[in-house]
């Protein structure tokens, strides 16, 4: 029997797998608060949908909590949690942002429930970190409006943060290296036309993507997200993975463009709309659909982003 290691090793080589390659993935709300819990709600996750890889899902805090930001669980659909503590304010205090160790507390915590997981699934089964890049982070340190404000106003100090911010970000991917990934879930959050132009995107996120990546080399099954509309696509998808994962239901291009200029595995296919509000005969559709766009290479059927907590069970398991 091909094991799901097999199939996405299959997939990225370009050949045609036994089956087409399908990953969905979630927030955990309230069980994303402690190591054992996230874990064993992710391997319960995957046992009930078996699909072909996990990408496991902490809250986006887990990786800036360290800092001091703080966040609560108030039932958005997507399953994030709102953050009510920011730590910064003024423009100097990215430049006195300390630097985090792995075993500061929260990062230590998700290292644990990295290799907790791990020894649930056991080694056939790929497995994801989410890393949010040091734009993403620094997001969630500021506000968004803070961040841009300063980003435009004082460069020479966001820009400190931000290094700050890519040097902690390598040591936890170092660290997560001995747990067992496979790879890494790469979330670029700002490659879009509303939020930066392209040399803003170049100066404040590119070259520290390329450098925290750099980290991530020795991992055969990283995953690129690109997050939001009006993406700069091109641009992006030359950073060095194997998998590339954006809106492709709801911004261009799609999987079969994408495929013309990215060589590896493209994921995507399925609308989180229709997950959610649509029937299983919808998510049958747009899966078909995603299959002849790519003629079942290169492909791994997801949706864009996360799926929202209250999709519905027969929709996963349309979609697998």
């Amino acid at each position: 029997m091909t094991t799901h290691r097999e199939r996405i090793q299959a997939c990225l080589a370009g050949e045609m797998p036994d089956q087409t390659p399908v990953a969905l993935w979630r927030h955990f709300p309230v069980d994303d608060q402690s190591s054992e819990t996230l874990a064993a709600t992710q391997i319960a996750f995957q046992r009930a949908y078996d699909f072909d890889l996990v990408k496991v899902t902490p809250a986006s805090s887990f990786c800036i909590r360290d800092w001091g930001v703080e966040d609560e669980w108030r039932g958005n659909p997507e399953g994030t949690r709102q953050y009510t503590k920011r730590v910064i304010f003024q423009p100097q205090d990215w430049e006195r942002l300390p630097l985090l160790d792995p075993t500061a507390p929260h990062l230590a915590e998700q290292l644990a429930c990295l290799r907790q997981i791990r020894a649930g699934l056991g080694p056939n089964t790929p497995m994801l970190q989410t890393i949010f890049n040091p734009l993403a982070q620094a997001k969630n340190l500021a506000g968004q409006n803070t961040l841009l404000v300063h980003l435009r106003k004082y460069p020479d100090a966001v820009m400190k943060g931000l290094q700050t911010i890519a040097v902690a970000t390598q040591r936890f991917i170092e660290a997560a290296l001995d747990t067992g990934i496979d790879g890494i879930f790469y979330a670029v959050q700002h490659a879009q036309a509303t939020l930066l132009n392209e040399d803003e995107f170049n100066q404040f996120s590119q070259s520290l993507d390329l450098q925290i990546l750099d980290s991530a080399q020795g991992l055969w099954c990283n995953m690129l997200h690109i997050h939001g509309e009006d993406i700069y696509f091109d641009q992006v998808s030359k950073y060095p993975v194997q998998i590339v994962n954006w809106h492709d239901r709801e911004t261009p291009p799609s999987l079969a463009e994408a495929q013309k200029t990215f060589k590896g595995a493209v994921c995507g296919g399925l609308s989180r709309e229709t997950l959610v509000y649509k029937t299983m005969q919808d998510v049958r559709k747009e899966k078909e659909d995603a299959i002849q766009q790519t003629g079942g290479r290169r492909l791994i059927v997801s949706t864009g982003c996360v799926v929202p907590v209250i999709a519905p069970h027969g929709n996963f398991m349309a979609a697998k």
